[in-house]
């Protein structure tokens, strides 16, 4: 089955208003045209207006770093669904600095990708082990548990996408190999076939994060089981982010 890659920018907490649109206009500028590999940019939520309006009808889409599951509320500080509906496509669910420093659990990222799927818009759902649990042997068990627990009475659409992210390699300039990387792919992969059948299993993607540069993604888009990259500090240059995007295209469309 071909699977369409996705390579999705997390910002996190950088950027200005003024950077931000540097930033944007910078990555259109160089990868409008390329085809065959979806490409997202996730700014942090005071710029999600200006990435919409400028990417507006353009072949970059925009994505918000989280959200909350509920609709409306007294959650001060919090955005729901609805506020990110006509502003973004994608949501990124789960991500390990969410877990470590905001007490983020499986159930509450459970929640929140119903809520996104709800909402109509498309997830980019988190899993990895840290560096502890890579020693003790536990990475499979630890994400066997992530994707079940996370992914439990959940719709799965066909081409749902789940990001590896060991939590080792985050920010850390230390990326797992692509075999090791493919590996822990094909385990999820497997989990994902296993809870909902082998069609919704073969038309997963999954993303790989964790220290991508324009230096090493060719590693990684070159193995069988990875369907793109979630990537941290390497998107915040327009040049940088447009190489990966430019090296995912080239690679994937002679997989």
């Amino acid at each position: 089955m071909r699977r369409i890659p996705i390579i999705a920018g997390n910002w996190k907490m950088h950027t200005t208003v003024e950077s931000a649109e540097e930033l944007c206009r910078g990555v259109q500028e160089r990868v409008e045209d390329v085809e065959g590999v979806e490409k997202v940019v996730c700014p942090p939520f005071p710029f999600l207006t200006l990435a919409a309006e400028l990417l507006k009808g353009s072949s970059l889409k925009v994505g918000a770093q989280n959200a909350h599951w509920a609709e409306k509320g007294a959650y001060t500080g919090e955005v729901s669904m609805p506020m990110l509906q006509g502003l973004v496509e994608f949501v990124i669910i789960g991500h390990s600095e969410r877990r470590a420093y905001f007490c983020e659990t499986d159930e509450t990222a459970n929640k929140k990708l119903k809520a996104v799927l709800a909402a109509g818009l498309r997830p980019i759902f988190c899993v990895g082990e840290t560096e502890a649990e890579r020693e003790g042997g536990q990475t499979e068990a630890v994400l066997i548990r992530q994707v079940r627990e996370g992914l439990r009475d959940v719709e799965l659409p066909l081409g749902f996408a789940i990001a590896y992210e060991p939590v080792w390699a985050i920010g850390t300039g230390k990326a797992a190999s692509g075999p090791m990387a493919n590996e822990a792919v094909g385990l999820i992969r497997s989990q994902v076939a296993a809870l909902f059948g082998e069609e919704r299993g073969q038309s997963l993607r999954v993303l790989y994060g964790g220290s991508v540069t324009p230096e090493n993604i060719a590693e990684f888009i070159a193995e069988p089981e990875i369907d793109g990259a979630l990537v941290g500090g390497a998107c915040l240059k327009a040049d940088s982010f447009a190489s990966i995007i430019e090296q995912s295209a080239r690679i994937s469309a002679g997989k």
